[in-house]
């Protein structure tokens, strides 16, 4: 009996586009695919793939299943990506990014050039940037890590690692910033190590260039650059629970704004800068239009558990009130036009940036590269008043919780 596999007709469309498919009918290729959107050039995609998704895009010279099967579902690959096996959705993966076996990428995720993971990586919500790695036995939710300035000098995370996002209470406003956006967009801060068998328990926010030693588990920030961190293990003990204690309540919500702000820098920057970028490749704008999503649902996962955390903030907490009449202005700061006085150092820096013939460099990677260092630093001065700028205005609302967030410590 001759038995095709769904989607057939699209698997033979892709073959003979120029798609190397070893094993056709092993594929399985939903209703909703667009094979338009698949690349004749260099695109492999090995025994045991699985493709859904309308929204799916998969640029030159991809390479999907190498090491087992693939399921992928509403994601936009860039070029030269390698998801050797595991499950994606709704992520992208720009250039040259690359996952291996076991790995587990859902919603709300942005791997940036060459940033990647060995085999069995949880990632959720989590972005990050350029030549970031990740090794074995990962769960890397709810964060966003910068730092690096090549595959040689990358931050990175040893096997073993978990960011603790998820509390007694049921409470998720813990995303951490290890970097930050403004000055982690030039390629040029010392890279960060979250030593193995270790972990951080969300939220906090790390400095460029710090080292966290093996087997530590992180709960204090430390904003301070180049700095060596050798947790305390805490004491023995048993003592009484308190649900919805909240005793950090300022340090808690001064992460998490600092986090949304830092994420409506990154938006600012893919819309001013990437976007170029984008144009030159092959589904570009696709891939660019994913990104942008992905940033979108970040933002609405942070501002959705906030909400939720100040639904959850007991009547006799002397917060509840100020944060329950004040939630719903700090949240919607992150979807709003950002103040003029922003648009000054933005277009300095972008006429800087053309005028230095950075643009015509091959590649994003090599552009940010050749820019000079004053033209980075007036980069970095736009994007860290967009970021002081939403800190401020938050803090004014929630101006009794004493976050102390609106100044870099750097």
């Amino acid at each position: 009996m001759d038995v095709k596999p769904r989607g057939y007709d699209k698997v033979l469309h892709m073959a003979k586009k120029g798609v190397l498919i070893p094993n056709p009918l092993s594929l399985d290729v939903g209703d909703d695919f667009n094979v338009k959107q698949v690349s004749g050039t260099g695109v492999t995609l090995y025994p045991g793939c699985r493709l859904y998704g309308a929204k799916t895009v998969i640029s030159a010279g991809a390479q999907l299943g190498s090491e087992g099967p693939v399921t992928v579902e509403d994601c936009q690959i860039g070029p030269a990506v390698e998801l050797k096996a595991g499950y994606f959705k709704k992520a992208v993966f720009l250039e040259k990014a690359n996952m291996s076996l076991g790995a587990h990428v859902r919603e709300g995720c942005i791997l940036e050039e060459e940033a990647g993971g060995a085999h069995c990586v949880g990632l959720k919500q989590t972005i990050l940037f350029p030549f970031v790695t990740l090794g074995s036995l990962i769960n890397f939710c709810d964060c966003l890590m910068a730092g690096g300035t090549s595959r040689k000098n990358h931050s990175e995370v040893g096997s073993s690692y978990i960011h603790f996002n998820f509390t007694p209470d049921g409470n998720k406003t813990t995303p951490s910033l290890f970097g930050d956006v403004p000055r982690g967009v030039m390629l040029n801060q010392p890279a960060i190590f979250l030593g193995g068998q270790g972990g951080t328990v969300g939220p906090v926010r790390l400095g460029f260039g710090t080292v966290v030693a093996a087997g530590s588990v992180l709960r204090h920030d430390m904003t301070k650059d180049n700095k060596l961190i050798i947790a305390k293990v805490h004491p023995g003990k048993i003592m009484d629970a308190s649900p919805h204690a909240y005793l950090n309540l300022g340090r808690i919500m001064g992460n998490n704004i600092v986090y949304l702000a830092n994420l409506v820098a990154l938006e600012q920057w893919y819309m001013h800068v990437r976007q170029t970028f984008f144009s030159r490749q092959e589904f570009g704008p696709l891939v660019y239009a994913g990104a942008l999503d992905k940033l979108a649902l970040a933002k609405k996962e942070r501002t959705n558990r906030l909400r939720a955390l100040a639904g959850n903030i007991p009547e006799h907490h002397s917060a509840q009130r100020v944060l329950s009449e004040n939630i719903e202005s700090v949240c919607d700061l992150f979807g709003a036009d950002l103040p003029d006085t922003i648009v000054p150092r933005r277009d300095s820096f972008l006429s800087a940036f053309q005028e230095s013939g950075s643009l015509a460099a091959d590649g994003y990677i090599a552009a940010i590269r050749a820019l000079p260092p004053a033209t980075a630093q007036q980069g970095v001065a736009w994007l860290q008043q967009i970021v002081e700028s939403l800190c401020s205005r938050a803090s004014s609302l929630l101006a009794s919780l004493h976050m102390g967030i609106i100044k870099s410590e750097n």
